[in-house]
């Protein structure tokens, strides 16, 4: 397999790692892909857990163990934000809207990230954080 992309939003705030882990747990209410009753740091110590994202994934935030430092460039399974100039490069105001996201995913102007790794940035709207913009590659 070649690895599935995916992508999808999350709530904003401030503190990116928060709003990963609030979007990592919002996903999870929604499915537990039949691990029932874990939380998020529970299902990164189970060998099941890792197995089922290393061979297939559930392409959303739950794929990734935790936020990374945008200067990070190791092999995940990590979300990382995007530097100033990479948003820059697509969105020239460095304030990306939804659409301006969306544009740049689908035009490839903001490519997608290798196997089991994600990436994301804030989205704007009328000139203030809106949302989340998350985006990555199933481990498979």
């Amino acid at each position: 397999m070649g690895g599935d992309a995916w992508w999808q939003t999350g709530p904003y705030q401030h503190d990116l790692a928060a709003a990963f882990r609030q979007a990592q747990e919002q996903e999870l209410a929604k499915d537990n892909h039949g691990f029932e009753g874990r939380t998020i740091e529970g299902l990164w110590q189970d060998a099941d857990w890792k197995e089922y994202i290393l061979t297939g994934g559930t392409a959303t935030v739950l794929d990734l163990v935790h936020i990374v430092d945008s200067a990070y460039t190791e092999w995940g399974p990590f979300m990382r934000p995007l530097t100033v100039g990479e948003v820059r490069a697509w969105a020239p105001s460095g304030r990306p809207t939804h659409a301006e996201w969306v544009d740049a995913l689908e035009t490839e102007r903001q490519p997608y990230p290798g196997r089991a790794c994600g990436n994301c940035t804030v989205l704007y709207r009328d000139g203030r954080p809106a949302e989340m913009g998350y985006w990555g590659v199933t481990a498979d």
